[in-house]
């Protein structure tokens, strides 16, 4: 077991999550935001005109628009926010973060192309629900002899959600509960089986319902306590922007506890821990995309891509910055405990509070977006039968992550993730003629 372990976290480290991955997404989001002439970049305040107009779109689809993206951010806004970015940083010097900005804007057009196709190729299901992402839009856009490649990405998705999306996230939550505030697992467990229950066996209304409360809380908290921090040291702004950019050029000397990074060590973490936030490209957040009430693809991935830029631009800044003004991403700590050290320079105790509230919260709502995901997945595969036997085992999924060791669930979890993301980028490309084609004529128009 301990071979097949070493062999696997080999695979993932230097194949799935290394640099032939990071080079294929970098690749896909720089063709792309070519291809669509800069346009995931320009029209940032046109995505955010029509969120807020169609926050209440009455037309063909399940949840509004902006429901849809507050899904698709419940499960995208997680723990990589608060303590990925904090791992890029120890790794890979300030500079990891100007890379993450670099990655999260490019990624922009990945995930305005994944949101534009979501639309354009979703169906509605035997239970009137409208159902799509990468499997459907490899299927209907691609044709049937690629249907295969969306039966990949479909069993990849339905299978890595019960770690990445589930038992993983359900166990940060009990450990940063148990640490904090003393919570036991199994109590922690019980109550998150119970709350998710309530929410999914509502089905995609009752989540998007939920994303659409919960997720701009969570943000707004988090967010504001960081800003918070920012605003009273504000003179200091300016000096960690300037480390920022010449780490990210000319690399980071050792000093103190950090042993010092160079610009591809920079480079690497960047946008490693940027891809995995905001997971452009991986092709989960077309699949709340393809339930919004919209008849426009166009329209559904302006407002798709603004997930990128809240999760990276804004939140993983946000716990950037906090790091590096608090000059403790020198001192060797890494992940959580480096965020929570580094919110404590301001007062003590506030790093704690902040920290435990954002995992739990954070954590929560990733398992809600995730069930989603995994659930539309095996739609694919099995039918809507499988839809109410599916909700019972991932809630009764969510108390047993609190109580196991779940290394090597993490570890499958990653490799079937990353996995998820070669057939959604070769749909991309494939399908990126006709991404660029309809959103040249509809702004044309315009």
């Amino acid at each position: 077991m301990e071979q097949i372990s070493s062999f696997l976290t080999w695979i993932d480290s230097n194949i799935l999550w290394g640099a032939p991955m990071l080079i294929a997404l970098s690749f896909t989001g720089i063709y792309l935001t070519i291809g669509l002439r800069g346009l995931s970049i320009r029209k940032i305040p046109y995505g955010f005109r029509q969120l807020a107009a169609n926050r209440q779109d009455r037309k063909q689809g399940d949840i509004s628009p902006f429901n849809a993206l507050m899904t698709a951010l419940s499960a995208t806004v997680g723990t990589g926010n608060i303590a990925g970015v904090a791992t890029a940083i120890a790794m890979g010097g300030p500079g990891a973060l100007f890379w993450m900005w670099c990655i999260a804007l490019i990624g922009m057009a990945t995930k305005y192309s994944e949101g534009f196709l979501a639309v354009k190729f979703r169906e509605v299901d035997d239970k009137g629900l409208h159902v799509g992402g990468p499997m459907y839009y490899i299927k209907n856009g691609l044709g049937p002899k690629w249907a295969w490649l969306g039966t990949l990405f479909a069993i990849f998705g339905m299978l890595a959600g019960f770690g990445i999306g589930n038992t993983v996230q359900s166990n940060s939550v009990a450990e940063a509960l148990s640490k904090g505030y003393g919570v036991s697992s199994w109590i922690a467990g019980l109550v998150m089986a119970v709350l998710a229950a309530l929410v999914l066996l509502g089905g995609i209304k009752r989540i998007g319902e939920v994303a659409g409360k919960l997720v701009p809380f969570m943000a707004f908290f988090y967010v504001g306590a960081g800003l918070i921090f920012i605003f009273m040291r504000l003179d200091q702004v300016p000096a960690a922007i300037s480390l920022i950019i010449d780490s990210a050029i000319n690399g980071t000397a050792a000093t103190g506890g950090f042993a010092g990074a160079t610009v591809m060590m920079a480079i690497r973490y960047g946008v490693a821990r940027g891809v995995f936030s905001n997971e452009a490209g991986l092709g989960s957040a077309p699949i709340a995309h393809a339930a919004a009430r919209s008849n426009d693809p166009v329209m559904q991935g302006t407002i798709a891509m603004l997930g990128t830029f809240i999760d990276t631009i804004i939140v993983c800044s946000v716990t950037g910055l906090v790091i590096i003004m608090s000059g403790l991403w020198q001192t060797g700590m890494t992940g959580a405990e480096l965020t929570s050290a580094a919110f404590d320079t301001l007062k003590e105790g506030y790093g704690r509070h902040v920290v435990t509230i954002g995992i739990a919260l954070f954590a929560f709502t990733t398992i809600l977006g995730w069930s989603y995901y995994s659930e539309r997945c095996a739609e694919y595969l099995f039918g809507t039968r499988i839809i109410l036997p599916f909700r019972l085992l991932w809630i009764a999924a969510v108390p047993v992550g609190t109580l196991l060791t779940l290394d090597f669930v993490w570890l499958l979890a990653d490799i079937l993730n990353a996995l998820m993301a070669i057939p959604n980028l070769i749909a991309l490309l494939a399908l990126s003629p006709l991404v660029f084609k309809l959103t040249h004529e509809y702004f044309k128009k315009a």
